[in-house]
């Protein structure tokens, strides 16, 4: 027999709050009326009353530390396993999706065949992805390999026993928090899987060039992050991709134009590397099921993506030199008002 509870987080989301806690509420009637508890991080839009009037828990973080999404979802779970011990099973969702029907069952079933399993996830696809480019975007960047995994997302179903074991998210982390832990995870032996089903239907709202910009300068935050926390281990964890970041986004454009007088302009010949790599992506992302029209647009997405990424590298590295704390990077468009 297993005990199972749900842990949702949020800010702000407005009547994306409502359809997450709905879809939730209706999920779970077949498990006993699992507890959800909703963790709130200062919402202004009567996020909390909302919950309530649902016949949600609900928790309100106090101001006094940084608002992390590590933080609500500790904050959750401890809850959770105070008010009920023998918690078996957590399901932890973002306020801004809904649950997929039959998706507790299938994770449920994975997870009790598998005793090795510390997670199980599943695809998380955009609501509305044909609404703008980065929507299209999100969308694609969810479409993850199935099978054994190295990390989840923020919506995954996680045995407590090993979330216990290594004493949950790490709450200082802005970004990134979900694959840190995973790490950890791994390190005590336990293993990550994704499942190919339907598991949360995520509502992006990106609208406008500047979320998505911020969206990648937090990406890049999490890079260097992740790269100063587990890059020079065994792991090597996001030493590809930051080297990826400083060669595209900072040295080759620089070398390229810097080096164009005293080269007579052949230095500009470097840039050349970009259409090839966009090509590489194009063709990769092809393979990966999407149409030609969708995976011209990934490459040339990230392909300016790296520009971004590399201020939030760079914005990482001088918060740290200064000893600041992070502040959060945020994309997502308050539904206030």
């Amino acid at each position: 027999m297993f005990k199972l509870g749900l842990v949702i987080i949020g800010r702000n989301e407005g009547q994306r709050l409502v359809s997450c806690l709905k879809s939730v509420i209706n999920e779970t009637k077949n498990y006993d009326n699992a507890p959800i508890i909703y963790v709130d991080s200062g919402s202004t839009d009567g996020s909390i009353e909302t919950a309530k009037s649902l016949g949600v828990s609900v928790i309100s973080l106090d101001s006094d530390r940084p608002f992390t999404a590590a933080r609500g979802r500790n904050t959750g779970l401890e809850w959770l396993v105070k008010q009920h011990p023998d918690l078996t099973y957590v399901q932890f969702m973002d306020g801004d999706c809904t649950l997929a029907q039959g998706w507790l069952e299938k994770a449920i079933e994975k997870l009790d065949h598998n005793p090795t399993l510390a997670v199980v996830c599943g695809r998380r696809r955009e609501k509305f992805p044909e609404a703008t480019t980065y929507n299209r975007l999100a969308d694609m960047e969810w479409n993850t390999p199935v099978g054994e995994a190295n990390a989840c997302g923020g919506d995954a179903l996680m045995r407590v026993e090993a979330v216990q074991q290594v004493k949950g998210f790490n709450d200082s982390l802005i970004c990134g928090e979900e694959p840190e832990m995973c790490i950890r995870l791994r390190g005590k032996g336990w293993k990550i899987w994704r499942l190919d089903q339907d598991m949360t239907y995520h509502d992006a709202d990106m609208t406008q060039f500047s979320q998505w910009w911020s969206r990648m300068v937090r990406s890049g935050w999490a890079i260097a992050q992740g790269v100063a926390m587990y890059g020079f281990t065994p792991e090597k964890y996001m030493i590809r991709q930051g080297i990826s970041n400083w060669l595209w986004g900072f040295i080759l454009p620089i070398m390229a134009l810097g080096l164009a007088w005293w080269t007579y302009g052949l230095s500009l010949m470097l840039l050349i590397g970009y259409p090839l790599l966009g090509w590489r992506i194009y063709r990769y992302r092809c393979t990966c099921g999407d149409s030609q029209s969708h995976s011209r647009l990934y490459a040339f997405f990230c392909l300016l993506g790296k520009f971004p990424q590399i201020i939030g590298q760079v914005k990482y590295g001088l918060k740290k030199l200064q000893g600041q704390p992070a502040t959060l990077i945020e994309y997502k468009k308050s539904q206030v008002g």
